[in-house]
This record gives C-alpha cells, structure tokens and sequence, in this order.
C-alpha cells in the first residue's frame, strides 16, 4: 500500500479540510477579475455619454457602440467556455484578462468621432470580459469543497455590483477626462502577476491524463507535500472530446435549461435596472442626482441579494433557491408595473421599492446562477456547456432595449417615455422571471454532490 492509499481520498481531504491561504487566494483573483471585467464594462456607458456631445453621436451611434459590447460578452462566453476545456481553466483566463486589457488600454488611441473604430474594439473588449466569469467559476469549483461550492463559486458573479459603484466613483475623479477613464479600465492586466502563483485545475489535468500535475495541483490547494495528497478520482470515464457537438448531442437538456433560463433571468432584470434610472427621472421628475443615489442603493441591494443567494443555495438547493428568486422578483417587478399604472399620482418609493426587490432577487439569482449552470455538465465540456449555454442567453442584453423600446413607443429621436407606457413592459418582465424561476425546476440539483459524479 503505497502512503497516499492509506490516507482519504483527495476528495475527502478537499471536503473535510476548512479553507487554505491558497484556496481563498484563487477566490481572492477570480472576485477581482470579475470586478475589474465589469468595472470596464460599466465604465463604457459613462465613456459615451461624455462623448455624446464632442462627438455630436446620434443616438444610432451610441447604441451601436453599446449593443456591440453586449455581443462581444456573448461571443466570448461562446469561445472562451470551450477553449477553457481545451487549453485549461487557467491558460483560457489568461487570455481573457490580457485580451480585453489591451484592447481597453488600445480604446485610448481612438481618433475624435472615431466611433465605428471604438465599436469595433468594445466587440473585442467584450470577447475578453464575456469569457473570463465563464472560465473563473469551473476553476473555483473545482478546488473546493462540495459541500461550500455554491457560494464559494458564487461569489465570482456576487462583487460585481461593485463594478458599476466603481465606475461611477472613476467618473467622478476624471471628470470629463474619457480617455483617462478608458485607461483605468487596463489596470486588469496586473492581475496576471497573481495567476502566475495559482496552478491549473486539477480536474482538468485529470481529463487530460495528467495525474502528477493534478497531484500538486490539489497539494497547492490543501497546503501539503505531494505525497501527502490521496487518491486522486478516476477520469477512466472522462474521455469524450470537449466540443459543441458533444453538448448539443448528449447534454441538450442541461443546455436548454441553462439558455433559456438565463435568458429568462437576464431579459428579466437587466431592462428593469438599465430604464429604472429613466423612469424615476422622467417619469417622477426626480433630480439627477436623487436618482444617482437612489442606484447607489440599488447596486448595494443587488451585491447583499447576490451575496444571500449564494448562501442559501448552499443551505436549501439550488432549485427551490432561484424559483425562490423568480417569485420574488416577478412580485417586485409586478409592484412598479402597479404603481406605474397611477402614473404621477403614484408614490415613486413604491415604484422604486419595487425596483430595489426586482434587482435583489432577479439579478440577484446571478450569485448562483452561472455556478449552478456549470454544475449541469460533466467535468469535460463543464465550461463548453456553461460558455455555449450563458452565450445564447445572455443574448437577452442585446434584445432587451430592443423589447423595451418597442413596448414603449414612440420615434427614434424621441421616445415616449411615459409611466404608463412601460406598464406592459414590466409586466412582461414580471412573467419572464417567474418562468426562469420555474425552468430551473427541472434542472439536477446538486447541493453538495461532487462534481466527479455528475
């Protein structure tokens, strides 16, 4: 018998062991990556209203420059979700940090109404940003143990509520500096000097028949001398190539769930959080800056809602969790659509009560809701599945303002932004969430199930 075959399993060892300096030190990177990825994607929308002016946008420009940010996330939640299966968890990281902080940092050197060129760039910006929350959250799950792996996991998408608190503080240094804010948005790449110290996964080196590296890998983890690690799980079973093919052939379920449940969710909540900010102002006549702060607030219900949620799926499922969130949220988005229908007569903190609700539960569901839908797919094509299935969800962000604006009415210089007109529009959204609430029924629950078993 050799000393490892006397000792528990590496799995048990992972389980039973409370948290390593290392264990919480690739939690630490992979909550900062997430951060700073969505710091610069906040940033964007500060970036061109300053522009708006100088650049004489119209509004087509503008958007356009926006949306293609939105399809970037979702081509790179795409390709980077199978490369991370092919390459590795930390190699596929790499590239998204360095990618989207140096097409950040080259946004600088756009010339002035060079507006098509900055489009162009966001697209790859977004590539970069869309892949990095689908590659950190299998390479979290799969250093920690089972029983903690939702919020450990979770906690990738819970801080970033922080980036938009960020972005708006950036602002407010710069100024009308945009180029000076673009730049911050590359302060990112420093973090590959942290990568360099964590190891890859060590179930992706299992799939790819590289035991003795899987072996220091969990040494890494569990602070322990390589010979001081157990017997590491079989992956005899784990030969299927990573591909898209594989997951619409054998996983379809898990993908359609996964898809059409994000959709749901994102479709849900991001409309209610980006025409909030417009429908208290507008609507309600709130002052600028009642309403600046008032998001403040929004973003602090949005990260504790996240923060919650990661929580509770750890301690009652995954399952009754978002359905938990889809009741919740509809309910908050069916209380703006009632007090919207009184028009001006109505109380805005009723109608921003329900917005704080809409966002603490149905955004809120984001602080499980990738790291349950990694969970859904075998260790081989974990990020291929979550990547393929998140990317055509999250194209959602990109008909989302399409919907909205069509509910709403209007012409394209100038739309009727009135509270009864976006009555339907909530209403809908109220539907939306709670049908993503009751798609995740049908998913496998795996609340401290081991992820070499799924």
């Amino acid at each position: 018998m050799t000393p490892s075959q006397s000792l528990p399993t590496a799995l048990q060892q992972i389980d039973s062991r409370p948290l390593t300096h290392h264990q919480k030190s690739l939690i630490g990177l992979v909550i900062a990556g997430n951060i700073a990825e969505f710091f610069d994607m906040f940033l964007i929308g500060f970036v061109v209203s300053l522009l708006t002016g100088p650049w004489q946008l119209t509004g087509m420009e503008a958007g356009v420059i926006l949306a293609c940010s939105g399809l970037g996330t979702v081509m790179g939640a795409i390709i980077w979700g199978r490369l991370a299966d092919s390459i590795g968890r930390k190699r596929a990281f790499f590239w998204c940090v360095l990618m989207f902080s140096v097409f950040t940092l080259a946004s600088v050197f756009t010339p002035d109404r060079g507006w098509i060129i900055l489009a162009v760039l966001r697209v790859l910006v977004g590539i970069g940003v869309g892949g990095l929350n689908i590659v950190s959250i299998p390479y979290v799950q799969e250093f920690v143990p089972a029983k903690q792996r939702g919020l450990l996991s979770g906690l990738a998408s819970v801080f970033i509520p922080l980036g938009l608190f960020l972005g708006a503080l950036a602002q407010w240094g710069f100024g009308d500096n945009w180029r000076g804010l673009i730049t911050l948005g590359a302060l990112p790449i420093l973090l590959l000097f942290w990568l360099h110290t964590v190891p890859e996964s060590p179930r992706f080196l299992l799939v790819h028949g590289r035991p003795d590296q899987a072996r220091k890998a969990l040494a890494w983890a569990l602070e322990l001398p390589a010979g001081g690690v157990g017997v590491l799980p079989s992956s005899s079973n784990e030969t299927q190539s990573a591909s898209y093919r594989t997951v619409f052939r054998h996983h379809w379920r898990s993908l359609f769930i996964v898809a059409a449940g994000t959709f749901s969710f994102v479709l849900g909540s991001a409309t209610i959080q980006s025409w909030g900010q417009t429908l208290l102002h507008e609507g309600y006549l709130l002052p600028t800056t009642t309403v600046a702060t008032l998001f403040m607030f929004v973003s602090l219900a949005d990260l504790l809602g996240r923060l919650g949620v990661a929580w509770l799926a750890d301690k009652i499922g995954r399952r009754p969790t978002l359905l938990m969130c889809g009741v919740l949220g509809a309910i908050g988005a069916l209380l703006v659509a009632w007090s919207a229908s009184l028009g001006t007569d109505g109380s805005w903190i009723v109608f921003f009560g329900g917005i704080v609700i809409a966002m603490a539960f149905g955004d809120g569901a984001f602080g499980i809701l990738n790291a349950f839908g990694a969970e859904q797919f075998p260790n081989h094509v974990r990020a291929t599945g979550l990547g393929l299935g998140y990317g055509i969800g999250a194209s959602a962000k990109i008909f989302g303002p399409l919907v909205m604006g069509l509910l709403i009415g209007g012409s394209a210089v100038k739309q009727d932004v009135t509270l009864n007109a976006v009555v339907p529009a909530f209403i809908l959204f109220a539907a939306l969430l709670l049908v993503a609430g009751l798609i995740y029924m049908f998913a496998k629950e795996t609340n401290g199930t081991s992820l070499d078993t799924l």
